[in-house]
């Protein structure tokens, strides 16, 4: 079937067309529209004329929009979620998790639309503030490029949308080429509700035409980009003065503390290492544990993870499924080989079979192997025992990234002490890295990125404050 663009309220026929493929079943879903240049101008242009009526709607209108598209998200639950399964491979019941993520990030949107204020500011505070009278005001700050990864189709999407709808702006929105339908989707939903003609639109398409039109476009007046470190660096040497938010790679570590109860935390381990197919930015890639418990961890996470049922990510049953290309498996299966030629021992996985990549726990594992160092993106975790924590502190810190880390202790102090000295965006205690609510900032530190996700604190990159002074004379 062959798909279109949602460009100005309406569906445009594509001119180009590219088969996209199910990662599970190769069948073909859909012919996707590759848009030329002048078509991603023509969306940015509709989204510009949108932006008076955008800007006039009130906080109340802004959120009414947001709650209608919370519920029907709700009242489409099981059909967005397949939709994310088909394209994505991600199992179903992370899918249908998404979903209901998606719908809490966008009832946060329509709260925080309702909270975007200025301030007061003291101005006769200062020797020539006399008879002066001053606060700020957020105006949006006009039409939003947003580029968006293939691993939460809807849910990194919200994190886009929502706020720049809460704030007054116009969006063009560019998903990722091997998830469309799920902002296609999207696009179907939000015509159903009061957001103004021109206001949302969908281009699909090569990031080399599609992208870099946002990214060099005056119109567009912020670029929010989600993937990997190289292409985040690209957008940002191209983009000039406008605003830039980036979430891009990340290597998350895990330090396991003496005293811990182990059997508490295998099981989260478990999801936070394979849950879509660790194809999750804050998955967790390294575990580091102290020797006195590291018998016991080991042991007991390696007999979790082959409990795992690999199959059809329609089935609700499924815990692991292929990933999103077949050469991606490939590569995470060089990469394994390449730790164990380094002396890491693999206790399970590390091959592929039947079309999946299997879940796989590596032991001692060199720091400088590619699964260590760099985002592997894969089901894949290394396991390193450690002496103290000062040592997994410094291992974890030893990255070019910095998203989120996390530590199981019963040592106040040294929860503490980690939290202080871990180099990430994010520190979660006595829980994985891989923790995240949808209110909550999240951002990350070196070539983690810049910028702050989380409504509120995205909301506020996507406005201009102004200040207003009165002389009252």
């Amino acid at each position: 079937m062959q798909k279109q663009f949602y460009l100005n309220g309406e569906w445009v026929e594509g001119q180009g067309f590219i088969e996209l493929y199910s990662p599970h079943t190769k069948e073909v879903l859909a012919q996707i529209p590759q848009a030329t240049e002048e078509q991603v101008k023509q969306a940015i242009d509709a989204a510009e004329a949108a932006r008076p009526v955008m800007a006039g709607l009130t906080a109340l209108e802004r959120a009414e929009i947001l709650e209608h598209l919370a519920q029907l998200f709700k009242d489409n639950r099981q059909r967005a979620a397949e939709i994310i399964s088909l394209e994505g491979a991600k199992p179903i019941k992370f899918a249908l998790a998404e979903i209901d993520r998606t719908i809490e990030t966008y009832k946060f949107a329509a709260e925080e639309a309702k909270r975007l204020t200025g301030e007061m500011i003291p101005m006769d505070a200062a020797k020539g503030g006399a008879g002066r009278f001053g606060y700020t005001i957020t105006q949006p700050i006009g039409v939003i490029g947003a580029i968006t990864p293939f691993n939460f189709p809807q849910n990194l999407v919200a994190h886009k949308v929502g706020p720049a709808i809460a704030a007054g702006n116009t969006i063009v929105l560019k998903p990722a080429s091997q998830t469309p339908l799920s902002a296609l989707f999207l696009a179907e939903l939000i015509a159903q509700t009061n957001l103004p003609k021109g206001a949302f639109n969908v281009v699909t398409g090569s990031g080399r035409v599609v992208g870099d039109a946002l990214v060099t476009s005056d119109k567009v007046k912020m670029i929010t980009f989600t993937g990997s470190p190289a292409v985040g660096i690209g957008i940002r040497n191209k983009a000039g003065l406008k605003r830039v938010a980036l979430e891009l790679g990340s290597n998350a570590g895990l330090i396991i503390d003496r005293g811990t109860n182990i059997d508490d935390i295998v099981a989260k381990c478990v999801v936070g290492a394979f849950s879509n197919q660790g194809q999750v930015c804050i998955s967790i890639q390294r575990i580091y544990v102290m020797e006195e418990v590291a018998d016991e961890f080991i042991e007991k996470f390696v007999a979790a993870a082959q409990k795992l049922k690999v199959g059809n990510p329609l089935h609700m049953e499924t815990d692991i499924a292929a990933m999103i290309h077949a050469d991606e498996q490939v590569r995470a299966q060089q990469w394994v080989e390449e730790a164990a030629a380094k002396g890491a021992e693999v206790l399970t996985g590390g091959s592929i079979t039947d079309g999946v990549f299997a879940p796989t726990i590596l032991h001692n594992v060199e720091s400088h192997a590619k699964v260590s160092c760099q985002e592997v993106f894969a089901p894949i975790v290394s396991v390193n025992r450690i002496s103290s924590i000062e040592e997994g502190i410094q291992a974890i810190n030893d990255s070019n990234y910095g998203l989120q880390a996390g530590i199981f202790t019963q040592d106040i102090q040294t929860a503490f002490a980690a939290s202080k000295k871990l180099e990430v965006g994010g520190v979660i205690i006595n829980d994985i890295p891989t923790y995240r609510v949808d209110q909550m900032p999240y951002g990350g530190v070196k070539e983690s990125g810049t910028g702050k996700e989380g409504l509120k604190y995205a909301i506020h990159e996507m406005v201009e404050s102004k200040l207003i002074v009165w002389n009252q004379a």
